[in-house]
């Protein structure tokens, strides 16, 4: 990369000495802890080392569905891709190249690539970020989930807004355009150690929104599973700028109830 900032290669470069020393002990001490378990197998194994460039942009124009468990064997993410080689919006899991678009991330990936991978590792490597992928999506699904369920009560969409020379984003916002009358964060919580931070934006977007728009009201829906600390998590948000805070399962009626929730206190 120009001007000083760094390329995937660099980034590579800073860990590979640390990676290298991490995988010895791993190997050494799977070899001691599995000793009763190992035996030896026949299995398939690609010999990277013995292809070129263009033999594997060829299997990767191919066989075009091969390409994300080669990039996860090389620590090669779709940011990279497209910082580095200006390919952008790339699905990895489901990339259309054209044969250039093949022979440059070929020429790219190689020299990171392990010398060979037996074929089981390498479909299972494809398998974990395929499922980390789709739970993602799932979880991602909840915030539309409570944005559909507004737009049965009202009007509502994502909003951006300045305030005090910063751009903020609502999750949901009414109305859709013009002066801000409602604002809502819907922020899905997993881990206790990320409550304090996840409280801190949400309280900080509510200041800001006031002070963008004194006379709207502020809101929260929140998905936090541990239920017994939903009380202390109230008390975190007790702010003039936020007017309430419900929260919602995975459910969609546990969704609905919450949403309704929510409308009714604003009404009052």
């Amino acid at each position: 990369m120009a001007d000083g900032y760094g390329s995937h290669r660099d980034y590579m470069e800073w860990v590979t000495e640390d990676a290298d020393t991490r995988l010895e002990t791993v190997e050494t001490a799977l070899q001691q802890a599995f000793s009763p378990f190992i035996e030896r197998r026949e299995v398939d194994v690609v010999i990277f080392s013995s292809m070129s460039a263009l033999n594997l942009a060829e299997a990767i124009s191919k066989y075009p569905i091969i390409l994300k468990g080669l990039l996860a064997a090389c620590n090669v993410a779709a940011r990279a891709i497209e910082r580095d080689l200006g390919i952008s919006n790339l699905d990895t899991y489901n990339p259309r190249l054209d044969e250039s678009q093949a022979k440059v991330i070929a020429g790219f990936i190689k020299p990171f690539l392990p010398s060979y991978l037996e074929l089981p590792a390498l479909c299972q490597i494809d398998r974990i970020w395929f499922i980390d992928k789709e739970i993602r999506k799932g979880k991602g699904r909840w915030e539309k989930l409570v944005l559909e369920a507004l737009n049965k009560i009202g009007t509502f969409r994502k909003r951006k807004f300045h305030s005090e020379d910063e751009e903020f984003e609502l999750d949901a916002a009414s109305p859709r355009q013009g002066t801000i009358e409602i604002g809502i964060d819907i922020k899905r919580i997993e881990a206790r150690r990320d409550i304090h931070k996840r409280c801190d934006e949400i309280v900080n977007k509510a200041d800001k929104l006031k002070k963008a728009f004194p006379h709207a009201s502020f809101s929260a829906v929140i998905y936090y599973p541990f239920i017994d600390e939903h009380v202390n998590v109230q008390s975190r948000l007790k702010s003039t700028a936020i007017d309430s805070v419900v929260f919602a399962s995975q459910s969609e009626e546990s969704i609905h109830n919450a949403v309704k929730m929510l409308i009714s206190s604003l009404k009052k």
